[in-house]
């Protein structure tokens, strides 16, 4: 029971605590800064504890019976809990649909730039949505398009996987790519790895002479 509301007392904001003086009830459940219980003592006598250790006493579940207290340095523990909070907004991230636009007729060095461009987005994490507008006579040669796009995903199949497969809306073909996760991406590598071993060897068996 005591271990569930230390749990829940360390994802509450720290300025909820009562600390030393603060805290008014006479008989308090004391827990020290190891986590060891030492059983139900007054007021004074957890104070007198706190004190002892050049440590702070906070309460961390006022609605117990008795209420349960913690020793503990609370200015280190408000600056590692405001550090773990921050950390925490930081890894939080906010996935984007990032735009990349080709054409029927795009050169190779274009779409390989593009694609670098697409592979920076999807490293972050983000979607790509990948657009091709047939202009006049072009709609004639929706083919040549999808091409452009199969050669586009497969310039970003390292880091991306295809969401939703090129489809025409208007005259527009579209597609969307969705990042692959890290240990999709290692595994990717890993098999891409082993087929090129495969291939040399197929290769070295061809060119032996003794065969």
């Amino acid at each position: 029971m005591v271990s569930a509301l230390l749990v829940f007392w360390e994802v509450r904001a720290i300025k909820e605590n009562r600390i030393n003086e603060e805290i008014r009830d006479k008989e308090l459940r004391v827990i020290d800064e190891d986590g060891n219980m030492l059983g139900i003592k007054t007021r004074e006598e957890a104070l007198d504890l706190a004190e002892e250790r050049n440590l702070d006493l906070v309460l961390i579940s006022p609605n117990a019976d008795p209420p349960v207290c913690k020793i503990l340095d609370y200015g280190k523990f408000r600056y590692e809990s405001q550090k773990r909070e921050k950390d925490a907004k930081k890894k939080q991230k906010t996935i984007q649909v990032k735009e990349i636009r080709l054409g029927t007729f795009i050169e190779e060095h274009d779409i390989q730039v593009k694609a670098n461009t697409a592979n920076k987005f999807l490293k972050d994490g983000d979607k790509v949505k990948v657009s091709l507008r047939f202009r006049g006579r072009e709609l004639g040669h929706t083919d040549l398009g999808k091409e452009v796009m199969n050669k586009f995903a497969d310039l970003c199949s390292e880091y991306s996987s295809i969401e939703k497969n090129p489809v025409m809306e208007g005259r527009v073909l579209t597609m969307f790519l969705s990042p692959k996760s890290e240990k999709d991406r290692e595994k990717a590598a890993k098999e891409k790895a082993k087929e090129e071993a495969a291939n040399q060897n197929q290769m070295a068996v061809e060119l032996d002479p003794e065969e």
